[in-house]
């Protein structure tokens, strides 16, 4: 109670204090912009700013009980000290129970093209774990690519620099951050291992919680917006990861992580179009597992590509896209030793539906997934979801 008291006070006085001026949310891939970058972007009327998003979801998996959520609240909080100098928070409530920071970082304004940022920020690799508000994306759940093998939302504390270069349209981001944490020790002379098969590194992110350094790791992405409703992103993301003093020294309990990533956006009137392809590369696994009894496969791979139609004029505020998306992701696309590759962890989603746009910051989704995986026999449940998205 006291959490959810704190962050309502939070939010309504900064309701009382905060307005926007005219929206700047687009679904144009060039002009695009994600919440923090709201923020920073000046488009309000005061020094202290405001906003949220959220989403309510409805997920029906065949022949089971559907389950409503409150997947999650965020709120937006900023504050410009002057024209060169803001600082951006958010503020996540999951499932109305678990409070999160997602964001929390200073940026500087040092030169034209060039900004200097340093606290906890997004990891830039792919599309949604940087523009992951629910307007943004077709779709009621995220894509299965950005959930297991891009483990969204990805964040870590570290320091870095951003900026865009119009001339030749080209945007970058090149960062310093500390990386994800793989094994600790469990107290009873064992070693506990975060990192698995099942979901690859999503279990080690550290989140900015007391988060274990033992090294950093360097993330990268530049963003090419020069031809006409087409925006292209290339981001790597290289380094080892974590673990406390007295594991780190023991054979496998850390590895080195390499990812490179490569994501497409496109806009022609009433038609849009997006993918992405995301590789990753783990190594010193097998000591890993040996060390962990884990079954962390040597290498992640993930991919997919979607089309949506506009069903309504262009000319109307109202958007009614008709989309369809076809992912694969495996986080066992290799393995190292004697590990086996488990099929199960080879994946494919069909996902099918439509994307209402009632007004501009206001969503309802609904789509019925196909869901398969490589391993012979199996049975995977489809699913059919709703929700309502709203940001501001």
């Amino acid at each position: 109670m006291k959490q959810s008291t704190l962050v309502f006070l939070l939010f309504y006085c900064g309701m009382m204090i905060a307005q926007t001026k005219t929206d700047s949310i687009t679904l144009d891939p060039q002009k695009q912009i994600n919440a923090a970058q709201r923020l920073i972007s000046g488009n309000y009327a005061s020094a202290v700013t405001v906003g949220a998003y959220g989403e309510i979801l409805y997920n029906q998996p065949e022949g089971a009980n559907g389950e409503l959520d409150v997947q999650r609240l965020v709120l937006l909080f900023g504050y410009n000290f002057n024209d060169k100098i803001q600082f951006v928070t958010e503020i996540e409530v999951e499932h109305v129970k678990e409070v999160f920071v997602e964001q929390a970082f200073i940026n500087y304004n040092v030169a034209n093209n060039v900004n200097l940022r340093g606290g906890l920020m997004l990891v830039p690799m792919g599309i949604i774990n940087e523009f992951h508000e629910p307007t943004t994306f077709n779709g009621t759940e995220r894509p299965g690519v950005d959930n297991v093998i891009v483990p969204t939302t990805w964040r870590e504390i570290g320091v870095g620099v951003t900026g865009r270069f119009n001339s030749i349209s080209l945007g970058y981001q090149a960062y310093i951050f500390n990386g994800f944490k793989s094994a600790e020790s469990d107290g009873e002379g064992g070693i506990n291992g975060f990192l698995k098969g099942s979901n690859g590194l999503r279990s080690g992110r550290q989140k900015g919680i007391q988060s274990t350094v033992s090294s950093p790791t360097f993330s990268a992405k530049v963003d090419y917006y020069g031809i006409r409703g087409l925006r292209l992103g290339l981001a790597t993301y290289l380094g080892k990861t974590q673990a406390e003093d007295d594991v780190k020294k023991l054979e496998g309990a850390r590895i080195g992580v390499s990812m490179l990533g490569f994501d497409a956006r496109y806009a022609y009137k009433r038609f849009m179009a997006r993918g992405q392809f995301i590789q990753g590369w783990l190594s010193d696994t097998e000591a890993y597992n040996s060390l962990t009894g884990q079954d962390l496969g040597s290498a992640l791979q993930g991919w997919y590509v979607e089309g949506a139609f506009n069903l309504l004029p262009q000319g109307k505020k109202q958007k009614l896209f008709a989309f369809a998306r076809f992912e694969s992701y495996d986080t066992h696309a290799q393995t190292d030793g004697a590990l086996e590759r488990n099929d199960a962890y080879n994946r494919s989603d069909i996902t099918t539906g439509l994307t209402y746009h009632i007004v501009t910051g206001v969503v309802v989704k609904g789509d019925y997934q196909f869901r398969s995986n490589a391993l012979e026999g199996s049975d995977i449940p489809n699913q059919l979801n709703f929700g309502i998205g709203v940001w501001f």
